[in-house]
C-alpha cells in the first residue's frame, strides 16, 4: 500500500491511497515551546444525506522538549523513551553538495534505530538512514514491512510526491504504523537539518 504525502513536513500532512482518498491527516499548530501533533483518520459517512468523509482525531504525538515526549493512540498514552526506545548505533559516510557550488563534502553520520512492540505483540524497528526510514521485524528475518520515499522532481527519473510504502501485511496496524513513521521521520529530518547546517547548508 502507497501512502503519498502531500508534503515532507510529517507533522503538517495528508496521506492518501492510490486511489487519492485522503485515509490520514496530521496538524501541528505552531506553538512556542513543546508543540503537540494531532493525527486524523477519515471516517467513512454512512449518513445516507451526508457523503462527506469525516475526520476522527485517533492520535497526539507531544514533543517535549525535555525529558521523554509522549504518545496517544486511541485513548493509550505510551513515554516515548520506553514504548519506543532508540538503542544501536550504526554510522555511514554520506557526501552533500554545496549550493551554488561544484562541491562536495563528506561526512559520517550516526543512527540509531527505535524498536517497539506491535499490537499484535510482535516486535518490530524503525531504522533511521540519513535520506529515508524503514520499517522491519526485529527479529532475525529483518523483513522489511515499510519504507519512505523522498519527493523527487524528475531530473533523474519520474517526478513523484514523497511517500510511504506500507506492506499489506501490517493493514491490522496501520494507524500504530503511520503514528510511529510520523514519529521517526520528524526525528529524521530534524538530524538531516543538523547535519547540512553544520556542513554548509543549502539544499542538494
Amino acid at each position: 500500500m502507497r501512502l503519498t504525502l502531500s508534503s515532507e513536513g510529517v507533522r503538517n500532512t495528508t496521506m492518501t491511497n492510490e486511489d487519492g482518498q485522503v485515509l490520514y491527516k496530521t496538524s501541528t499548530p505552531f506553538r512556542f515551546g513543546a508543540r503537540t501533533t494531532t493525527l486524523y483518520k477519515v471516517v467513512p459517512n454512512t449518513d445516507p444525506d451526508d457523503m462527506r468523509d469525516h475526520l476522527e482525531r485517533i492520535g497526539e504525538i507531544e514533543w517535549n522538549l525535555i525529558g521523554s515526549s509522549v504518545m496517544r493512540l486511541r485513548g493509550q498514552e505510551m513515554m516515548t523513551d520506553t514504548f519506543i526506545p532508540r538503542h544501536g548505533i550504526r554510522g555511514r559516510w554520506y557526501t552533500h553538495r554545496l549550493r551554488h557550488a561544484s562541491i562536495e563534502l563528506m561526512f559520517f553520520q550516526l543512527h540509531r534505530k527505535r524498536t517497539f512492540k506491535g499490537p499484535d505483540g510482535l516486535p518490530y524497528r524503525w531504522d533511521m538512514d540519513f535520506k529515508f526510514v524503514r520499517l522491519s521485524r526485529d527479529d532475525t528475518t529483518r523483513q522489511e514491512l515499510a519504507r519512505s520515499y523522498r519527493r523527487s522532481l524528475g531530473i533523474i527519473g519520474p517526478r513523484r510526491d514523497p511517500f510511504l510504502d506500507v506492506d499489506l501485511n501490517l493493514m491490522h496496524m496501520l494507524d500504530t504504523v503511520v503514528l510511529t513513521f510520523v514519529y521517526v521521520e520528524k526525528l529524521r529530518m530534524d538530524k538531516e537539518k543538523r547535519a547540512k547546517r553544520n556542513h554548509g547548508g543549502g539544499g542538494p
